[in-house]
């Protein structure tokens, strides 16, 4: 089912820090300056009009509105401008201009959007989070545009647009959920912010002490044009993910296949198959993995940048297809493990310092992203929990693992895809097939 409905949008303004905060440089580390962050990534999330705090006369974009500037005070690097310095190396000019907000309204109740299903690709998306002219660069640019649009049941949207170079999804909802505190009447965030991004620099002289696959320097594979691309959301019940493991061999040590594992392996081989590629061609399958908990790194609590490194499982595509997906989960497991150690993480920053900041190797790639426990579900901004919080939507070389509610109100993990229209087709047959057996 698709719908289309109008919406007004007010003219965009620059929201800054509600008081004076430093004016100073503050360098990226050398783990989120790499080339594959420097874009912007959108989120959203949907609420209804009922429950929660009523600040601001009930209404959720004056609510935000005023949020914003208090949660940027603490915040102040968001409301700043990146610079590339010698080496491409990227700092934050702590300028204060601000973040971009837009306040908007839209013809359409939130029930309605929920009956078109509210997974990605969400209807008229375009306009929920409007690409505001000139603000999509990753220098000298706003380093969040932020839209809440109110709906006609009472409900609204809140989608957000981060240059990714600065959070990543935990560090971006950290934000968010200062912010919420704020609408709610809080006097200040629960969670202080930390920068602390040198503890993610290289070392001094760099000494990479793992191979890296994915960066590997291979020509990438040619993307298929934009207007045969589709994208569609596959959505896993908890009997689907049990019926995926139940088939799976127990991994070495007795360790059985996690959720994470078995749909980042079913995907992996599932889009192998529908894109045909050749088989002596490798497949690689890039795992985001999450490095906060990792002993020996020191994170600090309310650090909100990015703690991710992006190990890849690789295998050739013709051995990936006609083995069994046991062995897919088993090369997932070994990239995950590899980057769960802080000597991975500093081999990875010393490689970036080293390399120029690489891209990944997109030769048939596809990245894999859990979003289940970044927190999106839990924002409240003063209208209890979103009934959808997470990613906007994929891309062809980027999918996501998203905690959904499906129709009968049971959770259940979503996950995005984007394919040309014809292999979009053979992805969903072998999925399938891969379900029933």
């Amino acid at each position: 089912m698709t719908i289309a409905f109008a919406v007004r949008r007010r003219d965009p303004e620059l929201v800054g820090p509600a008081r004076k905060t430093p004016r100073e440089t503050k360098r990226l580390s050398d783990i989120e300056d790499q080339a594959g962050l420097r874009w912007h990534v959108p989120f959203v999330l949907f609420y209804r009009g009922r429950g929660g705090a009523r600040a601001d006369g009930g209404d959720p974009a004056a609510a935000v509105r005023r949020a914003l500037g208090e949660a940027l005070v603490p915040y102040y690097p968001l409301a700043g401008r990146l610079r590339e310095m010698d080496g491409r190396k990227l700092v934050v000019d702590c300028t204060g201009e601000g973040v971009l907000f837009v306040e908007a309204d839209a013809d359409v109740r939130l029930a309605e959007i929920e009956a078109a299903g509210l997974t990605p690709p969400f209807p008229c998306m375009d306009q929920l989070l409007f690409d505001v002219e000139g603000s999509g660069g990753v220098l000298n640019c706003p380093l969040l545009l932020i839209q809440v649009t109110r709906l006609r049941c009472g409900g609204f949207v809140f989608a957000l647009r981060l240059n990714h170079t600065m959070c990543d999804a935990v560090g971006i909802v950290q934000f968010m959920s200062a912010v919420g505190e704020l609408a709610r009447g809080q006097p200040a965030p629960t969670v202080a912010p930390v920068w602390s991004r040198e503890t993610l620099d290289a070392r001094i002289p760099p000494r990479p002490s793992f191979p890296h696959h994915e960066y590997d320097p291979v020509p990438p594979t040619p993307f298929p044009p934009p207007g045969d691309m589709v994208m569609r959301t596959f959505t896993f019940r908890p009997a689907d993910v049990a019926a995926i493991k139940k088939g799976l061999p127990v991994q070495r040590g007795g360790k059985k296949a996690t959720t994470f594992e078995a749909l980042a392996a079913l995907i992996w081989r599932a889009r192998t198959a529908a894109l045909e590629i050749p088989a002596g061609e490798d497949a690689r399958l890039v795992v985001a993995a999450g490095v906060r908990g990792v002993r020996g790194l020191a994170l600090p609590a309310g650090y909100y940048g990015n703690a991710c490194v992006y190990p890849s499982a690789v295998s050739a595509a013709g051995a990936l297809r006609g083995g069994p997906l046991g062995d897919a989960v088993a090369l997932v497991r070994a990239a995950k493990e590899a980057a769960a150690s802080a000597e991975f993480v500093r081999s990875t920053a010393d490689l970036m310092a080293l390399r120029g900041r690489p891209s990944l190797a997109v030769a048939n790639m596809l990245i894999v992203s859990d979003n289940r426990h970044a927190g999106f579900r839990r924002v409240d901004l003063g209208w209890g929990k979103p009934v959808y919080g997470g990613p906007a939507g994929a891309l062809f070389v980027l999918s996501f693992i998203v905690a959904v509610r499906n129709g009968d109100g049971e959770d259940a993990i979503a996950v995005p895809v984007v394919l040309p229209r014809s292999a979009m087709a053979r992805f969903a047959s072998e999925v399938d097939m891969l379900l029933k057996s």
